[in-house]
């Protein structure tokens, strides 16, 4: 998927048009014990609550591909005999109707969320303290209109019906007793701790929608960290191994590069990694039909190759990102370099930099000593205060 589809399908989920068909909830505690379930056709609902449950479903479509969304993908196997794609293919085809798959889906997700707090539950005292969780699911079939080569909707041609299904996992918890003013009385009363409903910490898009039609082979993961993926969801929703987090795949990259150019590891050579890789994902991100960036191990030996280093250290990093991704493997550029940021920091310094203006950063060794040179232009400020640098 690409930027432009997810904005195509966010757009569905204008609380005014009233789009989706059905909004199904399970209210369930962090051991996966149920509390409530609910089934509500969304144009019954008010438009304030209509609304607040758009906007939960619209986080699910929100973020940066390959951190906060990613795909996930089946195998051809998995399409014609997964337990668990057929599962989503039931909930898909029914619009929510079929009670045995609705069923299924929460007990895997009262499964997934006893799985994710086990290990945080050290007493009874400690998990009744943990939020409660609100699953939702919703269905839409979209009418998804002809377009021709020219990106115009052909309202004479027929379309094809996208019906998907989106799912996403709340936290609920216990606000703090307040004051609120009471018009009638022209006073102020205590108010009663409220249960409140979250933003998701973790969803998915089933199918992904590619070329303005169903990709049935594929599914659309949210995220809220990019640090934890939530594993258990990945495993029992979706039969898959678990996707390295965003942030292990950065720091793993850095350690990658580190490890392999060895002495031939500078300033200059990271400055070059970083703005190509910068100016490719802007390049990229300008195109919102493009698919997101992906480099491969072959893209950053040219990079390195480009940068001056030499046939070895190349080698080397081609057998430590083997080692650590895998031999095909291909990494999202936003999981290589943080494109708004340039930091360069010693044990006792820490140098913030405009990543455009990364080369103001040069070294130099003297009288056999590395430093770290900035150029200073003539608007130098010091805890806010502008000062002279004299000779």
């Amino acid at each position: 998927m690409n930027q432009k589809e997810l904005s195509e399908l966010k757009r569905r989920l204008n609380p005014d048009k009233r789009n989706p068909s059905v909004i199904r909830g399970c209210y369930m505690t962090n051991l996966g014990e149920r509390i409530a379930g609910f089934s509500k056709p969304v144009y019954s609902l008010p438009l304030e609550e209509n609304e607040k449950y758009m906007s939960i479903f619209k986080k699910v479509l929100t973020g940066s591909f390959g951190q906060s969304l990613l795909p996930v993908d089946f195998s051809a196997q998995q399409v014609m005999e997964g337990q668990e794609h057929a599962l989503l293919s039931a909930l898909r085809e029914s619009a929510l109707t079929d009670e045995d798959a609705v069923e299924q889906l929460w007990q895997k997700a009262a499964e997934c969320i006893r799985s994710e707090h086990a290990h945080e539950a050290q007493s009874v005292n400690e998990s009744q303290k943990a939020a409660n969780y609100l699953v939702l699911l919703l269905h839409d079939g979209y009418d998804v209109p002809y377009k021709d080569g020219n990106d115009e909707i052909d309202r004479e041609r027929s379309s094809t019906v996208f019906h998907y299904i989106l799912m996403a996992v709340c936290p609920v918890k216990q606000g703090k007793d307040a004051l609120y003013y009471l018009p009638a009385d022209q006073d102020f009363h205590n108010r009663s701790a409220d249960w409140i409903v979250g933003a998701p910490e973790t969803g998915f898009l089933f199918p992904a929608f590619e070329e303005r039609s169903a990709n049935i082979y594929q599914a659309l993961y949210y995220t809220k960290s990019n640090g934890d993926p939530h594993e258990a969801f990945m495993q029992i929703l979706f039969g898959n191994e678990p996707l390295m987090p965003a942030v292990q795949q950065k720091e793993t990259f850095q350690a990658v590069l580190e490890e392999a150019l060895e002495e031939e590891c500078s300033i200059g050579v990271i400055q070059s990694v970083h703005d190509t890789v910068c100016s490719m994902i802007e390049e990229r991100k300008a195109d919102k039909t493009a698919q997101p960036l992906n480099l491969t191990k072959g893209d950053v030996k040219t990079m390195l190759e480009s940068c001056g280093i030499s046939e070895e250290k190349q080698t080397a990093f081609e057998e430590k990102y083997d080692q650590s991704f895998g031999s095909f493997a291909e990494l999202p550029a936003v999981n290589m370099v943080t494109p708004k940021r340039f930091q360069v920091e010693t044990a006792s310094v820490s140098i913030k930099v405009d990543p455009a203006h990364s080369d103001l950063v040069q070294t130099r060794i003297i009288d056999g000593k590395c430093y770290i040179m900035v150029l200073a232009d003539d608007n130098v400020r010091v805890n806010g205060v502008s000062v002279r640098i004299r000779e």
